[in-house]
């Protein structure tokens, strides 16, 4: 299956979990955002969201400055 992850298409072998697929592929979770197919998907809602076939996932990452 294919997804999309921040524009790139990535390969799947089977649909896995949001918080899975952020550790399949070293993405921080730790001050980032996470959409799914357009919609913000809380934190405590990451391990029971299935990312399936043709789903786009966009991470924001934060940075402070000023």
């Amino acid at each position: 299956m294919n997804i999309t992850v921040n524009g790139e298409i990535k390969e799947l072998e089977k649909p896995i979990s949001l918080d899975r697929l952020l550790e399949l592929f070293s993405l921080p979770s730790q001050r980032i955002a996470v959409e799914l197919n357009r919609e913000v998907v809380r934190r405590k809602d990451w391990p029971v969201t299935i990312i399936n076939d043709s789903d786009r996932i966009e991470v924001v990452h934060f940075v402070g400055g000023g």
